[in-house]
């Protein structure tokens, strides 16, 4: 496993000239925060982005665990591409459709939910998947893995492991296939990947976009099996994206 510390920081983003970003929300764009309302956004990053889209031709892709409709919930406009529920929900600027998955069983969101408050957890249902957040009680680890595993093998669904969360999803909702979808449309097609992200959920996109010759930019201080450069922070982020 690569030590993120050894990893050198990646080129200046204008020496980039046929790439395309894909860039993770929580930890990467903002920092993370106690629960997943409770981050601080600058009132102008969605316009950030999309300016920053433009210099980019358009290529770029906000990829999120977040559903859309949250992570639009704080942003004052969300005018690029953005794939949310871990790449089962891809959208374009003008909103068009391009990937929707089915929402979870009624079943095993009750059982999520009803698991939460009996533990005192935070569930956070999203359009594609629901998530159970154990940060304000770190000692609830393995019980929330225990009951995600059980649940995922009863209903054939897949559990996603971040910094204090799992959430489950439908097989094949993952941000490698997010990069892979958006890679092979205009106007990403031929451009070369680069995926930036700080958790373990952002490892798929990395490895698919160095698989179609791209790379990964790892971000904090987690060690990543697939990233080649590394920024120290979400400061460090917006500076090399000069947002």
């Amino acid at each position: 496993m690569l030590q993120r510390s050894t990893l050198p920081p990646p080129p200046p983003l204008a020496e980039l000239t046929e790439h395309a970003l894909f860039v993770d929300f929580d930890g990467t764009l903002v920092k993370i925060a106690e629960g997943p309302d409770k981050i601080d956004v600058a009132k102008d990053l969605g316009s950030r982005l999309a300016r920053l889209a433009a210099r980019l031709g358009q290529r770029l892709a906000v990829v999120t665990g977040r559903s859309l409709e949250n992570l639009e919930s704080f942003l004052d406009t969300a005018d690029f591409y953005r794939a949310g529920s871990h790449g089962a929900h891809v959208v374009a600027p003008n909103g068009a459709m391009l990937r929707e998955a089915q929402a979870l069983p009624d079943e095993v969101i009750a059982t999520l939910k009803r698991f939460a408050a009996e533990r005192g957890l935070l569930y956070e249902r999203k359009t594609h998947g629901g998530a159970i957040h154990y940060r304000a009680e770190p000692s609830q680890k393995r019980a929330v893995q225990d009951i995600a595993a059980s649940v995922a093998s009863e209903h054939g669904l897949s559990a996603k492991h971040g910094k204090c969360v799992v959430e489950l999803v439908w097989p094949g909702a993952d941000k490698g296939g997010a990069v892979r979808l958006l890679a092979e449309r205009a106007p990403f097609a031929g451009a070369r990947p680069v995926f930036i992200g700080d958790d373990v959920t952002d490892e798929d996109g990395m490895a698919a976009a160095a698989a179609l010759g791209g790379f990964g930019i790892a971000v904090g201080e987690r060690p990543s099996d697939n990233a080649i450069y590394h920024l120290n922070s979400v400061k460090d982020v917006h500076a090399w994206l000069k947002l």
